[in-house]
């Protein structure tokens, strides 16, 4: 059964294919690893008999020839996607034990194709966090040591795939949400272009920077799971109609001895400079002369307003969710105060018992620079910054076809080590942020392990819809190396504790 649960995402759609085991016996595997390894807080609300009864028609199916893409697959969905008739609460207390009574577009589409529900995966309240502490259903441990955060807000996601609790899953990204804790676990998360991926059916937190994404432990999964998630849907007005896109099509393209032979990767001398911990920039300068032995060449280029990422983000990510979460407020569903004297005191306690810390503070700062007199000095000056770090890229893309650096400046940091200072938290996304200004797709990818056995991520960006490309960098490193192929000892150190219990405190 363990054998079932180290399978990528490719190994069980081709085991399922030759019949070497079926969807139910592969669910069955991942419910009894899940129910083994609880202790990491993943899963905050587990689905065996929906994942068994999914498994079971998707034999059929198979049985009768009529498989699709994704058939017999099991998944975990980050609990910010809608699920018809299964809970959705984005982890937070306000939301309460909200039922959906519809179903998101990306996981309609997942369901369409075949795929298996393991259940709702832990992540930030609201996605607003880097460490996966703020949730309502409390902390996601990262699998590589129990002390140490998974990154966040798509923790629980990460931290699943990492532990083989499932072999892909959900996650969003609208800072570095997929990205950052796929680098702090050691897997693959890839964010495609902004539009590409439908948020009908997420849980807004900015609507101008959220994107639904894959997490997988390959760069090919990524492509496969992506595929599946993506495409037109007129119910979200950001959602770009285009032509579908094979973003595996480059991956399965036979390659010589330089598969990378002509591409340029693009330095930016803001991605290597103060503040990178020295394992994280050795590991970088150690992927990057593989690159350089698959063919590719290294191109010193310039981001001179990619500096100012952090802060516009925190300008214009918290305005769109003071906006997107004024819509709770204990009226029709949700937490709603025990006691109140009136309407707008009912809305103050119900909201201020309902957020949590890091929410309140983002719709705080959010509500005061769209305020009267604050607007243009903040969240409209913010916006031209934001045109510019884009003019940044834009021109980086005359020099080069793919951009490269660390996905964070350092590793996982241990449990609450920096939960008391927001500034030290926020800047852990400093090199994610600017992919969700801009728009453009990144991925991150293992790049090796520091001293004490903690992983470190390579980012590679991409200009508008070159998801493909992105995508077959990846694919071509992870051929010649092996990080991605690693596992966390997560049996001998989880164990049967089920103290954190992904169940509401």
């Amino acid at each position: 059964m363990s054998d079932l649960t180290n399978l990528t995402l490719k190994a069980a759609l081709d085991g399922l294919a030759a019949k070497a085991f079926s969807s139910e016996e592969l669910t069955a595997a991942h419910i009894h690893a899940i129910e083994k390894a609880r202790a990491l807080n993943a899963y905050v609300l587990e689905t065996p008999e929906q994942a068994l009864a999914m498994a079971r028609a998707s034999d059929a199916r198979r049985a009768s020839g009529d498989a699709g893409a994704l058939d017999g697959a099991p998944l975990g969905i980050k609990d910010l996607f809608c699920t018809e008739g299964v809970r959705s609460t984005a982890c937070s207390k306000i939301i309460g034990e909200f039922v959906p009574t519809y179903e998101s577009t990306v996981t309609t589409n997942l369901w369409r194709d075949g795929a298996v529900m393991l259940g709702k995966l832990n992540m930030d309240e609201f996605a607003m966090g880097s460490s996966n502490e703020t949730s309502y259903f409390g902390p996601v441990r990262n699998p590589w040591n129990l002390a140490y955060v998974p990154g966040g807000s798509s923790g629980g996601s990460a931290a699943a795939v990492a532990a083989r609790l499932v072999p892909a899953a959900t996650g969003t990204d609208t800072g570095g949400s997929i990205r950052q804790p796929a680098s702090l676990s050691g897997i693959c998360g890839f964010k495609p272009t902004y539009g590409v991926s439908s948020r009908y059916g997420l849980i807004a937190f900015a609507s101008s920077l959220d994107t639904p994404g894959p997490f997988a432990r390959t760069a090919l999964d990524c492509a496969l799971l992506q595929n599946a998630m993506s495409g037109h849907d007129p119910r979200d007005a950001t959602s770009l109609d285009r032509p579908h896109e094979d973003v595996a099509r480059l991956i399965r393209e036979k390659a010589g001895a330089k598969p990378l032979e002509g591409l340029r990767i693009g330095l930016p001398a803001e991605y290597f400079g103060e503040g990178i911990d020295a394992e994280v920039a050795a590991a970088m300068d150690a992927a990057l002369a593989a690159f350089r032995s698959l063919g590719a060449t290294t191109v010193a280029i310039t981001l001179p307003v990619v500096k100012l990422s952090v802060p516009v983000y925190y300008v214009i990510a918290p305005a769109e969710a003071s906006s997107n979460l004024s819509r709770f407020d204990g009226v029709r569903y949700g937490h709603r105060a025990a006691r109140y004297d009136d309407l707008d005191d009912m809305y103050r306690k119900s909201r201020a018992e309902g957020f949590g810390a890091e929410v309140k503070r983002r719709i705080l700062v959010g509500t005061y620079v769209l305020s009267h007199g604050y607007y243009d000095a903040y969240y409209l000056k913010a916006q031209k910054v934001r045109r510019l770090i884009a003019n940044d890229f834009a021109r980086a893309w005359r020099e080069c076809d793919v951009i490269m650096g660390p996905t964070a400046p350092s590793p996982a940091f241990a449990l609450g080590a920096k939960t008391d200072d927001p500034v030290q938290m926020y800047l852990n996304d400093i090199f994610t942020i600017a992919a969700n200004l801009t728009g453009m797709p990144a991925i991150s990818i293992p790049a090796g392990f520091t001293k004490s056995g903690l992983p470190i991520g390579l980012q590679i960006q991409g200009d508008y819809f070159t998801e493909a490309r992105v995508l077959n960098v990846a694919h071509r490193f992870q051929q010649a190396t092996d990080w991605h192929a690693r596992a966390p000892s997560v049996g001998s150190s989880v164990g049967s504790d089920t103290t954190l219990k992904g169940q509401r405190p």
